[in-house]
C-alpha cells in the first residue's frame, strides 16, 4: 500500500514540474475566413504551389502558433521571412490562433 502513495505522489511531482503548455484553441471557422491573404503564396488548401513556400496544411498547431509569433516579433529570420514577418505584424493573438486552428485543421496532403 505504500508503495501506491509513493508512485501517486511521484506523479504528483512530475506533473507540477512539467511547464503547462498552453493550447491555442483558435477558431477554425475565423481561420479559414482570415487566410484567403495566406492563400497567394501557400495555397487555397494549405498546399504550396511554388516550392519556395511552406505548406500549412496539416501542420501542428502550437507549430504555427510559434512561427506566426516569432515573425511577428521579428525573430525568425532567411528565407521569405522579410514577407512573413510584414504579414505577421498586422495579426493579433486571436488572428494567429485562428489561423493555427484552422490549417492545422487540413488534411497533410490537401484533401487530394
Amino acid at each position: 500500500m505504500k508503495l501506491k502513495h509513493y508512485v501517486v505522489a511521484g506523479l504528483f511531482a512530475l506533473g507540477a514540474s512539467v511547464p503547462a503548455v498552453s493550447s491555442a484553441a483558435g477558431d477554425v471557422a475565423a481561420g479559414k475566413a482570415k487566410a484567403a491573404v495566406c492563400a497567394a503564396c501557400h495555397g487555397q488548401n494549405g498546399i504550396a504551389q511554388i516550392p519556395m513556400y511552406a505548406n500549412l496544411a496539416g501542420q501542428h498547431e502550437q507549430y504555427l502558433v510559434s512561427a506566426l509569433k516569432a515573425y511577428k516579433n521579428k525573430q525568425r529570420n532567411g528565407g521569405q521571412a522579410v514577407i512573413m514577418q510584414g504579414q505577421a505584424a498586422a495579426l493579433s493573438d486571436e488572428d494567429i490562433a485562428n489561423l493555427a486552428a484552422y490549417y492545422s485543421s487540413l488534411p497533410a496532403d490537401g484533401g487530394k
